[in-house]
């Protein structure tokens, strides 16, 4: 059998490795000639993932049996076209802009009350004129409660957002052109990690975030949640009416969801697994059920599961340090003061200066480190972690 990959870059290599070791074919695509997963694959195409009939014809060409989704952005509606073109299983073009397309998002949840709040859209269909947004909300036409999330209209990821304190801050929303302005929900932030497959969502993993403060709000740290509790099962189920209110079906997902007052309110979502190291290291560490492979069991008709047996709680966490390093620990060293290192991936040295943490493709170049233990004494065992460092 053959399989196919659109956008090839090096959080592809773990799907690609994945399907290798199944016997499946790939053929990886990507605009960039210097991307990983063009060499990682049996065959390695250069083509513009943004061009659909372009790649539309490659896919013809290539007859994959099916696609494989690897972390990927706004592009993730050529992959719904492709499908779409060649009949195959999997995500719709429609689904696809559904996720990838924050206002239409927004829309469709707001239809069946499954997210309330304000959203306006600069740009692109459906959206008003950015001199439009600003003088209804200053004169109060649009209701918008402060402080609000200016954030990219397409695509996913953690750059460009900002957080708009008051009205006197709009004029910077002016300088975008493409955007949405929503109101920013109270609460704990989460991410989730999860499937769709024969019509039933699974809930693989939810990770409890540590962000920044505001306004970047930058995900430093994400931690294990045990199945059972009272919010996880609230999360079951409103994931379960979301996937059915957006059509999803036969793909891997993951969503960014508050918790806030009023019960579960998700930020955005996409039909993709996880990156930041997540999906390919962190979800499988944790439940046992790596998503990636489980899906291509799934599609080549072998035995597959996205059931954890049990959940082991543990938190993966970036290196949030700022300053210059003077000195930098080993693994060794790292695994002498905190037994319950479970792996560590450092790309620091000595006499870097680690600027603030704006936003993830600031910070996941730093590397990593996973630590097992309980939910009292986790952040302890991140401090003794860090205070390895000797940084002014």
């Amino acid at each position: 059998m053959k399989a196919m990959i659109i956008g090839a870059g090096s959080e592809a290599l773990h799907t690609i490795k994945k399907a290798h070791e199944q016997g499946l074919l790939i053929t990886a695509l990507d605009g960039n000639p210097d991307a990983e997963g063009l060499r990682a694959a049996d065959t390695g195409l250069v083509v513009d993932i943004s061009k659909e009939r372009s790649v539309i014809e490659t896919a013809q060409r290539e007859r994959p049996d099916f696609i494989l989704t690897a972390p990927i952005g706004r592009y993730l509606t050529t992959v719904g076209a492709v499908n779409d073109a060649l009949h195959l299983p999997g995500i719709s073009r429609q689904m696809a802009v559904l996720c990838t397309d924050k206002y239409r998002f927004h829309q469709k949840l707001q239809e069946q009350s499954l997210r309330q709040s304000h959203c306006y859209a600069v740009g692109g269909e459906g959206g008003m004129r950015s001199e439009e947004l600003r003088d209804g909300i200053i004169q109060g036409d649009l209701p918008l409660t402060f402080p609000a999330i200016l954030k990219p209209r397409f695509g996913s990821g953690s750059r460009g957002i900002h957080m708009i304190q008051n009205k006197e801050a709009l004029d910077l929303a002016l300088e975008n052109e493409e955007y949405v302005l929503e109101e920013c929900v109270p609460g704990e932030e989460y991410g989730v990690d999860g499937a769709v497959i024969c019509g039933r969502f699974y809930l693989v993993l939810l990770r409890r975030k540590e962000n920044t403060p505001p306004p970047a709000r930058q995900a430093v740290g994400y931690f294990s949640v045990l199945p059972g509790g009272g919010f996880w099962r609230q999360v079951q189920d409103y994931m379960e009416r979301i996937v059915s209110c957006l059509g999803l079906s036969e793909c891997l997902l993951h969503a960014d969801i508050i918790e806030s007052p009023d019960g579960p309110f998700i930020v955005e979502m996409s039909a993709r697994p996880s990156g930041h190291n997540l999906h390919n290291l962190f979800t499988p560490l944790c439940t046992g059920i790596d998503m990636a492979e489980e899906y291509i069991r799934y599609r080549m008709g072998m035995s597959w599961s996205f059931t954890p047996a049990a959940t082991r709680r543990a938190v993966i966490h970036y290196f949030d340090m700022q300053g210059e390093v003077l000195e930098v620990p080993c693994a060794q060293q790292a695994q002498r003061a905190e037994a319950s290192l479970l792996d560590w991936k450092c790309n620091i040295s000595q006499g870097q200066v680690l600027a603030p943490v704006s936003d993830g493709h600031s910070l996941m170049g730093r590397g990593y480190f996973i630590l097992e233990g309980g939910e009292d004494d986790l952040p302890e065992k991140i401090g003794r972690i860090k205070a390895l460092f000797r940084i002014r």
